[in-house]
């Protein structure tokens, strides 16, 4: 096969296989012993440290970073997975620098936080390394949970759960479990199969099953688990995906940012995987950052995420954006897309200026053809079924207090529920504050 680059639309091959390894290595090198000691002398060991309370699992950072100073890596882990058991991926894929370290002292005095997320990797491999569990099961209280989801909320719920000595069946709509993780994170944010290895993991602390290719709404219900368990967490996500609705959005070429991120963690081989020459991405949050950098690195030739409001209103962090620029992404900010031009396959997409008059966004009326041969929407995702029985808000289970949903004995966290922010650690938080929760209602 031939690995020369491509000019013909949609293509695969477009990079030789030793350009594809190296765009897609590990975006942050693990720190070895020697980086690690110099980056936690820099910690302060601030008593009522801000990173703590900006940290949404609460992680006791300034203990942890101690411990890496004195050289115990391994008790640093402990630390952070008593409150973040997936810790180590958070570590990969946190948002630090909105963060934890975007209060740092330091940061806020010279400009240079702690490097607070790589300190966290370097603990949690570790101790994951080791291959040891660092958690054990209480007694068995002979009461059963079902989880729906094996993302982030519904594994972290499930092993705070087994640890109070319940049994947990884990039901997952995919192949394999992970969510986010597995499915939804750039590539070179989690490299060399983290994220089921992550998994395999946490589930030594035994009483959890899995049980995989079982969708909500399907394949079981809502009513037949209630009635099955003591209690149901729901943490399955959002399944669909917000469709344009403009002419065109059929065309070939035309595809949700999703599909295709998820299409390209699980590729075995990146040559075989097919990109435009000219690709567009309409979003401003991480997941268009993601397929934008993502399709520069297999090799198109111009990228553009097209946003419809300020730049400075883009949910991708500012670090994300700078991110997409070094890597050759152009950003193109108050622009709503009007329609999708191509007789068969995608040929260019169409965007009105917009402008804020009042706070209402209003388009100017000029307009703007990108040539495209691929366009990747990321316009936000919606729940795919509702669950029965269940009261919603803004399109999102609603829940109080930890995760408690409107129907008794059914709580809900991480990206399908209401309140915090769609991050991997905040569905982590949520996952176990709902386990907490769970656990003193079944032992009252």
């Amino acid at each position: 096969m031939s690995h020369s680059p491509r000019t013909d639309g949609i293509a695969a091959s477009r990079l030789t296989p030793d350009q594809l390894a190296q765009n897609f290595t590990d975006l942050h090198p693990a720190l070895d012993p020697h980086e690690a000691h110099v980056a936690a002398d820099r910690c302060y060991f601030c008593h009522d440290a801000p990173c703590m309370t900006a940290c949404p699992t609460s992680i006791d950072i300034p203990l942890f970073i101690r411990q890496i100073a004195t050289g115990t890596a391994e008790a640093a882990a402990k630390t952070i997975f008593e409150q973040n058991i997936l810790g180590g991926m958070c570590a990969r894929v946190c948002p630090t620098e909105t963060l934890c370290e975007e209060v740092c002292v330091r940061e806020v005095a010279e400009g240079k936080p702690v490097e607070i997320g790589r300190l966290q990797r370097y603990a949690t491999d570790r101790l994951m390394a080791k291959n040891v569990h660092p958690f054990d099961r209480a007694a068995p209280t002979g009461k059963r949970v079902a989880v729906v989801g094996a993302g982030p909320a519904g594994l972290s719920c499930a092993h705070r759960l087994a640890m109070k000595g319940h049994d947990v069946v884990i039901y997952d709509a995919r192949p394999k479990p992970g969510g986010l993780n597995e499915y939804g994170i750039a590539s070179y944010k989690s490299t060399n199969g983290f994220a089921q290895a992550e998994v395999d993991w946490l589930m030594r602390i035994g009483g959890i099953e899995l049980r995989t290719g079982q969708t909500l709404g399907a394949d079981v219900t809502l009513d037949g688990l209630a009635a099955d368990y003591d209690a149901v967490f729901l943490g399955m996500g959002l399944g669909g995906v917000n469709a344009l609705g403009l002419a065109g959005d059929d065309l070939s070429g035309a595809a949700d940012a999703v599909s295709f991120i998820a299409d390209l963690r699980q590729a075995d081989d990146l040559t075989v995987l097919p990109v435009g020459r000219d690709v567009v991405v309409i979003g401003g949050g991480m997941t268009a950052v993601d397929a934008a950098v993502q399709s520069k690195l297999l090799g198109a030739q111009t990228v553009t995420i097209a946003y419809r409001r300020g730049q400075d209103r883009m949910a991708a962090s500012v670090y994300e954006q700078e991110l997409a620029s070094a890597k050759g992404v152009h950003i193109l900010t108050n622009v709503q897309p009007v329609a999708l031009h191509g007789s068969d396959a995608l040929e260019a997409v169409e965007f009105e200026y917009t402008e804020d008059r009042d706070g209402r966004l209003t388009g100017t009326g000029e307009r703007i053809r990108i040539p495209a041969d691929q366009c990747f929407r990321a316009v936000g995702q919606v729940l795919a079924d509702t669950p029965q029985g269940i009261d919603l808000t803004g399109g999102k289970i609603a829940v109080t207090g930890a995760g408690r949903t409107s129907r008794a004995g059914v709580w809900a966290g991480g990206d399908c529920a209401s309140g915090g922010d769609d991050l991997t650690v905040t569905a982590v938080a949520e996952g176990r504050d709902a386990a907490e929760d769970i656990h003193a209602v079944l032992m009252e």
